[in-house]
């Protein structure tokens, strides 16, 4: 019986994973670690982005707040309100400062690409 065991029990030199063992584990974490770096940072993308857009509805709805509050006030029929005022004026919303053309920076770019 104690032939048998020793037979059947494999040599240690030819079960470890050795150097190629090695190589594959080590590159499955590097893998891993900079899928986890780059699932990070997109991530924070995705937030940064929403609150972005969010500030963006914010000043939609008051301006427009400020607009319905503006036509709401008693005016001559003829005259343009600060509604017409602020319109040309223009605003970060619509890309425009003070008439020119703003820089619609990468959040608007990728907007584009969809």
């Amino acid at each position: 019986m104690a032939v048998a065991t020793e037979e059947n029990t494999p040599d240690p030199d030819q079960v470890t994973p050795g150097v190629i063992g090695f190589i594959a584990t080590f590159f499955v974490a590097a893998v891993t670690v900079l899928l986890v770096i780059d699932m990070v940072r997109r991530v924070r993308r995705v937030n940064y982005r929403a609150q972005v857009r969010e500030q963006l509805e914010a000043e939609v709805a008051a301006r427009d707040a400020a607009a319905a509050a503006d036509a709401g006030a008693v005016a001559p029929a003829g005259s343009v309100g600060s509604a017409g005022s602020a319109g040309s004026a223009g605003s970060a919303v619509e890309g425009r400062v003070d008439g020119q053309q703003q820089d619609r920076g990468p959040v608007a770019e990728e907007r584009d690409d969809r």
